[in-house]
């Protein structure tokens, strides 16, 4: 029974590549753009916040924030991406993907340009403002993580699926290098109109007036790609496996899908509706059935999408010192404020553009070809081994720091070229339609607990172990060195639990899920029982 059923959705599954399909990737994808500018544009801008808000008159330093505020500033939109994912995600699951999906766009629009516009007589009000619009930009931020990875699976055929979920997700490397682009082209217009001593040639007019204006302006840029592409997610139908499998109308399914791709599915509507109502794929998230089917491969997509970006966000640690080392961000005493911007623009952009925009079309290009499994085991088994090659020898990349540029920028290829871009790509495809939203939600926030500890916990865990020589409001820490070996070990965790995680390649929704079994494939026999 089992198998005769699983032919229902033979016709998507096996539907020729269409424009369509890369319809929804632009659509999709353009949400994904739109969140890695937000997530990642404020870390070109508090340098600039702490100049002009945190000036302190007669230091040989320019103003910064305080640890407490930075950690807010930086941070506040994660917690809201974590609380996005998991109330999106359970929504996509309860309303259907289409109807919340354009609610997270007018959140991420609205908070967009709201964050531009923080408000307050002194620094602890526009901070204030700042963290409440930011955390709520967040919030529409992890929505588009399960609603865009859910709807590009359900659309897709299972010859391409991969490379079109990847593709939504690479599209976060166009994001994060238009808002390094986006930033250079700011701060040299502000710089060129407004001159500015630097710093040390004077203090009080390195930082102009309308330097104000520049981190405001970045920030607002990010409401226009996700209002541009509001029309086209409102046009969007319902995916058809929603509408069939969960909200259980296979007739209204089969018109949708006839509307935009050249599938017929008409033939095949009273399997489909057999299949909605069977008592056997009625169970709970939080029954015996899921966990007895489900629960290790929840384990392992939260389990590997923490342990990366523990990894991943903690690389951000030692930019500053690289940068500042090799001369693309010069002592700040040594600039004026926008001039800051520019050079730490600049130095990201490049890192971008050299290793984490080609990290993720790698894995576009051959995730159906090689499969998810191994991509992911490969880019953990070469994040710890360039992540050891860094630490082993740390003193001597200290003195030969091109080479330490080139091992810190290939950890960040295979990370994209890795579990970076896998982790979103397997929780939408081996859970049940309606439960598929609510569980990659789930791995997400996982993932996002995983870049708090990243961002913040290793930002103390890597002071130096001489109080004297921390960063200005740090304690002690373990040092740099040691913090590398850390995220090697944690790097080989994520390997070691990758094996919990199924490989779908070639496989339909529906096989990996076991969503077409009947009552009398999934009862358990008497002695399982």
């Amino acid at each position: 029974m089992g198998q005769e059923q699983l032919k229902v959705l033979d016709a998507l599954d096996s539907a020729k590549t269409q424009w369509y399909h890369f319809t929804a990737i632009v659509i999709a994808g353009m949400g994904f753009f739109t969140d890695a500018y937000d997530l990642f544009c404020i870390s070109m801008v508090t340098k600039l916040l702490g100049r002009i808000y945190y000036h302190v008159e007669g230091s040989p330093k320019p103003g910064s924030l305080p640890p407490n505020v930075s950690a807010a500033v930086n941070g506040v939109a994660l917690c809201g991406t974590l609380t996005g994912q998991l109330f999106f995600g359970w929504l996509g699951d309860k309303l259907g993907r289409k109807k919340v999906y354009g609610m997270t766009l007018m959140v991420m629009v609205i908070c967009s340009i709201a964050s531009g516009l923080s408000f307050g007589r002194d620094a602890k009000s526009v901070m204030t403002t700042l963290c409440f619009f930011r955390f709520w930009l967040g919030f529409g931020i992890g929505g588009d993580y399960p609603l865009s990875a859910t709807i590009m699976a359900e659309y897709a055929n299972k010859k391409t699926r991969g490379a079109f979920i990847a593709a939504v997700f690479a599209m976060q490397g166009f994001g994060i290098l238009t808002g390094g682009v986006f930033a250079i082209m700011v701060s040299a217009i502000f710089n060129s109109i407004h001159k500015a001593p630097a710093y040390m040639v004077n203090p009080g007019l390195s930082t102009p007036p309308q330097a104000d204006y520049v981190w405001r302006i970045i920030l607002m840029f990010g409401a226009i790609p996700a209002a541009l592409t509001f029309y086209s997610r409102m046009k969007m139908p319902e995916t058809a496996r929603y509408t069939a499998l969960v909200a259980k109308n296979a007739a209204q399914a089969a018109s949708d899908m006839s509307k935009v791709m050249q599938v017929d599915i008409e033939s095949e509507e009273k399997k489909v509706e057999t299949i909605a109502k069977s008592s056997a794929n009625s169970f709970g998230l939080f029954s015996k059935e899921f966990l007895r089917r489900h629960g290790l491969h929840l384990f392992g997509t939260t389990s590997t999408w923490f342990l990366l970006d523990i990894a991943f966000y903690s690389q951000n640690l030692f930019q500053k010192d690289i940068f500042s080392a090799i001369g693309w961000i010069p002592a700040a005493a040594t600039m004026n404020a926008v001039q800051e911007v520019f050079k730490i623009a600049r130095a990201q952009t490049l890192i971008a553009l050299c290793s984490t925009v080609p990290g993720y079309w790698f894995t576009v290009f051959f995730i159906d070809r090689i499969g998810r499994f191994r991509i992911q085991l490969m880019g953990f088994f070469f994040m710890t081994a360039f992540m050891l090659a860094i630490a082993i020898p740390y003193g001597y990349w200290m003195k030969h720091l091109m080479g330490f540029v080139i091992l810190y920028s290939l950890t960040f290829f295979f990370a994209n070229f890795g579990p970076n871009a896998t982790t979103f790509v397997v929780p939408a495809e081996i859970f049940p339609a309606r439960l598929r939203s609510t569980c990659h939600g789930i791995s997400a926030a996982a993932g996002k607990l995983g870049a708090m500890v990243g961002a913040f916990g290793f930002l103390y865990l890597a002071q130096n172990q001489d109080p004297s020589k921390t960063d200005a409001g740090y304690p002690a820490g373990i040092g740099v060195q040691n913090s590398l070996y850390v995220l090697a070990g944690v790097n080989l965790l994520g390997l070691v639990c990758t094996f919990f995680v199924p490989e779908s390649k070639g496989k339909s929704l529906e096989e990996m899920s076991r969503e077409t079994e009947g009552d009398e494939d999934t009862k358990p026999t008497e002695e399982e029982a």
